[in-house]
């Protein structure tokens, strides 16, 4: 039983941490969170600060045995804070981004997250069970201080491997969150050489050489979704067809800076447009952040995915992008990636393409 205990304290003193260390990393998103889960914006900022601190402090105590039940109770303490949290805010319909793991991972809360933050809350309650009877186990320290050369070395190999994987989760993380900002910059270079001359214009069909498109065929019956606009109200594909008029759905998300760039141009689209197609803003995750953005820029008819549930079975691999759908429900074109190629499909929304013969990629997964 002393084992387990130890165990128990060190699964939640490398949850702690972790948790306490990415959010010291993203203390901006750590602020926004807290606004987000309904915190007044005087206490946001010192809120984004003195949780990771705790975190941390929790990690720390729950390591000697001397102060792991203090470290129990900090951690109980904490756990239930998130629960009643999570779950005032389920109950109000709400699903803020969480970002427990500041950017190593970032998603709206559910009832998965709520169970998670129950189960770690469960092994904490049993650990100030085991410790307000005087057997909070043996110290960390004392009990790898124990261990043959051997045991200290493979226990050192698993923790270097345990930390480079997270590490390059992390880069990997960070990288995907980069491209976006680099198609922006690209794209800016590419309008700046062909204001100079030197860029040659696109083919007609939108083809860009060998390099390979993504997107459902060109021809095939759009697939068909059903999302809740900002208002809470159900909207399917079909409700989005006018007679005549094709429909761009423009998949954007809170977080993208060449989305910011891009949306004021949206409500120019929507306005001057109205009657040669429709632009269907598909925002994804949270609807507060959703309709924070829509309400700074005018637009109209957003609707929110969850995750990336359409953008998945559209192929669309990154925002801003953007799929034109035809009168008749068929695809109109592949996948518009980046502002110049999302503005390209926009201006020739109301001529429907032809067919193209573009390289479709795979499916994300």
């Amino acid at each position: 039983m002393d084992l387990l205990t130890l165990f128990a304290r060190l699964l939640l003193a490398s949850v702690f941490a972790t948790a306490g260390l990415a959010k010291l990393a993203d203390r901006a998103g750590s602020r926004r969170v807290a606004a987000d889960f309904g915190l007044p914006a005087a206490l946001s900022a010192p809120f984004g600060v003195l949780l990771p601190l705790a975190e941390l402090a929790v990690a720390v105590a729950l390591i000697p045995a001397a102060t792991a039940l203090w470290g129990a109770l900090g951690a109980l303490a904490l756990l239930l804070l998130f629960v009643v949290g999570i779950g005032v805010n389920l109950a109000r319909g709400r699903r803020p981004e969480c970002r427990c793991f500041g950017q190593l991972h970032s998603a709206p809360v559910g009832w998965k997250t709520l169970a998670r933050n129950g189960a770690l809350a469960a092994v904490a309650a049993f650990l100030v069970w085991r410790g307000w009877g005087g057997e909070v186990g043996p110290s960390a320290v004392g009990w790898i201080g124990a261990f043959s050369t051997v045991q200290v070395l493979g226990l050192a190999g698993g923790l270097l491997v345990l930390g480079l994987l997270i590490a390059q989760w992390w880069f990997l993380f960070g990288l995907l969150r980069q491209n976006g900002r680099l198609l922006a910059r690209l794209g800016a270079v590419e309008e700046s050489l062909a204001a100079a001359g030197l860029a040659p214009a696109p083919p007609e069909d939108g083809a860009h050489g060998d390099e390979p498109a993504y997107g459902v065929p060109v021809g095939t019956p759009a697939p068909g979704f059903s999302l809740r606009d900002l208002q809470g109200e159900e909207v399917t594909l079909a409700s989005l067809y006018a007679p005549g008029r094709p429909v761009v759905l423009l998949f954007i998300d809170p977080d993208c800076e060449p989305c910011d760039d891009l949306l004021p141009e949206v409500r120019s689209w929507q306005e001057e447009h109205a009657g040669e197609f429709t632009v269907v803003p598909i925002s994804r995750g949270a609807s507060e952040e959703s309709r924070a953005k829509a309400s700074e820029h005018g637009l109209g008819g957003v609707l929110v995915q969850e995750d990336w549930e359409v953008s998945k079975i559209y192929q669309v691999h990154g925002t801003p992008s953007a799929v034109l759908v035809r009168p008749d429900g068929t695809i109109g074109s592949l996948v518009a990636e980046g502002n110049e190629e999302v503005e390209d499909l926009v201006s020739r929304g109301a001529k429907t393409p032809a067919p193209s013969t573009r390289k479709v990629g795979k499916p994300t997964p």
